[in-house]
């Protein structure tokens, strides 16, 4: 295991075993992963305002986190899922690849975060240094004692017939170390330590059917547990911080778990996956741009892809990191324009503070402050696909929601009374000769192709519709509550539902009488 630095003090593990893939082939398909994937192992690791003193930022690191067996577990065994918000002390990825050809290579790269503790110290007479909240250098800066974390990464490349029958173990721990910052005009200086972390990763293989293979990877922390009844932030020293995995080769293309080909949807769902959850990788296909289809198999339709992303948070097929976004702000679910406006609008003590917390929160202040006027106008919105607006006025057929059809050929949305009569609680909809309305109690039937990543776990659930939505293309949702949801009551009251198109509901019943029950106004 070799050790290589990177930049701000921190260090970066690699791995390898098994013969290097050719040079134009070697990791291409695990690179084009790179940004989303860096956007996981980063999720969270600093919250706007991006101060130490923000409470936000005072509980960290909520995904991902792989503690010491012992210590998770004191209380009693980790409960499986496939939520990477909770504790656990291992990460286990299920996939099925089909197999290309004879010689078929796997790639797979570990990466997590190793907790790293900032110490800033000052000098006392000119000899011995002791730990301080804060330090002021000769040169004007401030350093903050903060805990930061370093990213680390294990390769694996073996060969798939190694694999088939038998497991292969690997280490992707990372060492302890120290790294040492003296500030200008020996005030003092600035100590990183990192406590060691141990770890393995299992790879195997085993044939599901011709040229087909499940492959699984298993992570597990196998360091010794702190002390007895150590807090969480004391345990986080020697935990996986955010780890995922990253799979790929060469002779094989992987199969997406959220939209199989027919003929291994069974195997599909055989799959076991805990604390992570995979998903396609690479550009999703377009119309005039269909995915590779190398060993014929007719999956050229987005069902296969050259790379996988096995991530502690769940995402749908082919994530992409939108071309807009110049840079992370470790919050991928929050709008880039508001973070950044509301972080050139901090006073001038809190981005001093904040360049003081984290060398990383520094660069994202400097990059909102020097962002030429262009690329903030590009966060403000952009539009994918537009169709040519007609010369005359449309009108646009809708399945009829009332016995008498009142809402057939309604104008589009832009012209005026497009929104005249529409009453989202009391409208119906047919699905399947029954009409469906607010109120109406329905089974979930996700649809395969092109469903949400997180729908093909309400397979089957029951459901009550609260409100039919129309949307401005001329669609139909309808939005809804599971039934045995605890929170149901209170989502409804504060309007966040689960939506589904009218074929993605099963009727379980004739239509109720009166609205559902949505928000005490009546609003959906």
């Amino acid at each position: 295991m070799a050790k290589v630095p990177v930049e701000d003090g921190c260090a970066r593990t690699a791995a390898t075993t098994g013969p290097a893939l050719p040079p134009d082939r070697a990791g291409r398909d695990l690179e084009l992963l790179g940004a989303v994937a860096d956007a996981v192992l980063y999720e969270g690791y600093l919250l706007y305002p991006y101060r130490r003193s923000s409470p936000k930022n005072r509980v960290r690191w909520q995904f991902g986190v792989l503690f010491p067996r012992d210590w998770v577990e004191r209380d009693g065994p980790v409960v499986p899922g496939i939520s990477g918000s909770a504790d656990s002390w291992y990460q286990q990825t299920e996939c099925l690849l089909r197999v290309e050809r004879p010689g078929a290579v796997v790639r797979v790269r570990v990466r997590y975060l190793q907790w790293q503790h900032k110490q800033a110290e000052e000098v006392v007479r000119g000899e011995r240094c002791r730990p301080v909240a804060s330090i002021r250098a000769d040169d004007g800066t401030t350093h903050l004692t903060f805990d930061e974390a370093v990213p680390c990464g294990h390769d694996i490349v073996v060969p798939l017939d190694d694999l088939l029958g038998r497991e292969n173990v690997f280490p992707v721990g990372a060492a302890d170390g120290e790294d040492v910052e003296s500030l200008p005009g020996g005030a003092g200086r600035v100590v990183r330590r990192r406590a060691a972390v141990q770890a393995s990763t299992g790879v195997r293989a085993e044939r599901v059917a011709d040229g087909v293979c499940r492959l699984r990877i298993r992570t597990e922390n196998t360091g010794p547990a702190p002390v007895a009844g150590a807090p969480r932030g004391e345990a986080l020293r020697t935990a996986l911080i955010a780890a995922h995995t990253l799979v790929g080769g060469d002779g094989v293309r992987f199969v997406s778990l959220i939209d199989p080909p027919e003929e291994l949807r069974l195997h599909a769902r055989e799959c076991r996956n805990a604390f992570t959850f995979p998903v396609l990788g690479g550009e999703p296909p377009t119309a005039g741009r269909p995915s590779p289809d190398v060993a014929g198999t007719g999956a050229g339709d987005g069902s296969t892809a050259g790379a996988v992303l096995s991530a502690p948070i769940i995402l749908s097929d082919h994530p992409q990191v939108a071309p807009e976004s110049p840079g992370d702000l470790h919050d991928a679910a929050e709008i880039d324009e508001i973070l950044t406006l509301r972080t050139l609008l901090l006073t001038d003590e809190e981005k001093r503070e904040a360049r003081a917390t984290d060398p990383r929160a520094a660069r994202i202040l400097d990059r909102v402050e020097t962002m030429p006027p262009e690329i903030l106008t590009r966060l403000h919105g952009a539009i994918r696909s537009l169709d040519p607006a007609p010369s005359a006025p449309v009108t646009r057929p809708v399945t009829p929601a009332g016995p008498a059809g009142a809402l057939a050929g309604r104008p589009v949305w832009w012209q005026e009374g497009a929104d005249d009569g529409l009453s989202p609680t009391t409208d119906t909809v047919l699905v399947d000769g029954t009409p469906v309305r607010g109120g109406s109690r329905v089974r979930l039937r996700p649809r395969g192709r092109g469903a949400d990543a997180q729908d093909m776990f309400l397979v089957g659930r029951t459901a009550e519709v609260a409100a039919v939505l129309h949307d401005v293309d001329g669609s139909v949702h309808l939005a809804v509550t599971l039934d045995d949801d605890p929170a149901a009551e209170l989502n409804s009251w504060y309007g966040r539902y689960h939506h589904f198109r009218p074929d993605e509901v099963e009727p379980l019943g004739p239509l109720a009488d009166g609205p559902g029950k949505g928000r005490p106004d009546g609003c959906p």
